[in-house]
């Protein structure tokens, strides 16, 4: 099996998107209704739609990848040295992440909410402690620790327990025969019936069990997420299925691209249709219709995705081996250097243009000198960032894709 090149690009660029997200987090409005750790003066909420583009399939497409990393790797190891691999690879990070990585943000918060003093070296040895804090001093402040955007790490981890516990059924000849029914899936139905699974898990879940991304009681996250981690088990590498992606990439694109310009259009609508006297049912049945194009909208652009890069980025790009190994240590650090660099430069009052150009440059500034100068030249470092102890040499054969570290 050779190496998927485009499947390790989708990863690149996945996290890429993820990072471009956080940053406009600082400036996306209405600021009560998108929170985050610090906002910037220079509020703009036409970024409102742009964030909801990449909002309702982003981590859904991290998720579906990192089921895909399962797959490739199960086909190597046993389920045991699967599960102890895995675990290495996503809680080792996690715990040296909340420990040393993430402490900046919270500090920055509380010192903005004005509910923590000023001194990181004080604040640090009180985080380590457990706190207590003042209620609201920072996200998480209830267990006194956080771990903020690296919450995808102990989800990842508990989706692949939860899959290797179940892959002796799925590997069994009634799991085997479902799973081909996902692989049987052309043309209409390949973009229609994976979002009706999603859909199911809104209507059921979403109103009683809100995200909160602390893994207790959040049931909707879980069932979503779970669904897509399946979803990328599930379709591996089949042949015929991601040369279906390929062949429908325009009409998946067109869908997309179709269901969110019908979702905003209803969304606008709304402050008009409440202001009208409409009836309830009409109103219900209207808010029904703005689910199912939501989530119509999330597959079938996770299907351009796919698709379109199956077709387009399936080669071995120079810079794809070092992407490859350098994102998961971008994605650990990248939101504690922007953070930083935001409780410098917002109170500057730079303007709306050069504040946000100096975060972003500064951030993947930030980012590649601490992996290129530091992480991936200490070697009792690598692996608290997700890396092997060595770096691996690079062979001539192709190889499956293994190296999902973290995702």
């Amino acid at each position: 099996m050779n190496r998927r090149h485009d499947i390790d690009a989708l990863r690149v660029l996945a996290f890429g998107l993820l990072i471009l997200y956080h940053l406009c987090m600082l400036y996306v409005g209405p600021a009560n209704d998108w929170t985050f750790h610090l906002k910037s003066s220079y509020i703009a909420d036409w970024l409102k739609y742009p964030m909801l583009a990449s909002n309702f399939w982003r981590m859904d497409l991290l998720f579906l990848i990192s089921g895909m990393a399962l797959h490739f790797l199960r086909g190597r190891l046993s389920l045991p040295a699967l599960a102890w691999k895995r675990t290495v690879r996503l809680m080792l990070p996690l715990l040296f992440g909340m420990a040393v990585v993430v402490p900046i943000q919270p500090y920055v918060q509380g010192v903005d909410k004005g509910l923590v003093a000023p001194g990181f070296g004080h604040f640090l040895l009180r985080y380590w402690t457990g706190g207590p804090w003042p209620a609201g001093a920072f996200d998480g402040w209830q267990f006194g620790v956080t771990w903020n955007h690296l919450w995808y790490l102990p989800y990842v981890w508990n989706f692949t327990l939860l899959l290797i516990m179940l892959l002796p059924a799925l590997e069994s000849g009634p799991g085997q025969r479902m799973i081909a029914a996902l692989h049987r899936l052309r043309g209409r139905p390949l973009l229609v019936l994976p979002a009706l699974p999603m859909l199911a898990w809104n209507l059921l879940l979403a109103a009683r069990f809100p995200q909160n991304h602390a893994v207790i009681g959040d049931w909707y996250a879980h069932a979503s997420y779970a669904t897509m981690f399946f979803y990328g088990y599930a379709i591996g590498t089949h042949p015929a299925l991601w040369t279906e992606l390929a062949r429908l990439r325009r009409r998946s694109l067109g869908m997309a691209v179709f269901c969110f310009a019908a979702f905003v259009l209803l969304d606008r609508l709304g402050d008009l249709v409440d202001l009208g006297g409409w009836s309830s049912a009409t109103l219900a049945a209207g808010h029904h219709i703005v689910r199912v194009l939501r989530f119509l909208y999330m597959w079938s652009a996770i299907a351009a995705v796919l698709g379109w890069g199956h077709q387009y980025l399936n080669r071995p790009f120079r810079w794809l081996p070092y992407a490859r190994e350098a994102v998961f240590p971008w994605y650990i650090l990248h939101q504690s250097v922007m953070l930083a660099l935001a409780y410098v430069l917002i109170p500057l009052k730079l303007g709306a243009v050069w504040e946000p150009a100096l975060l972003l440059l500064g951030t993947v500034a930030g980012c590649a000198a601490l992996h290129e100068l530091v992480i991936r030249r200490t070697r009792w470092l690598r692996p608290l960032f997700g890396l092997d102890a060595r770096p691996r040499a690079p062979r001539l054969e192709t190889t499956p894709i293994v190296q999902a570290q973290g995702a």
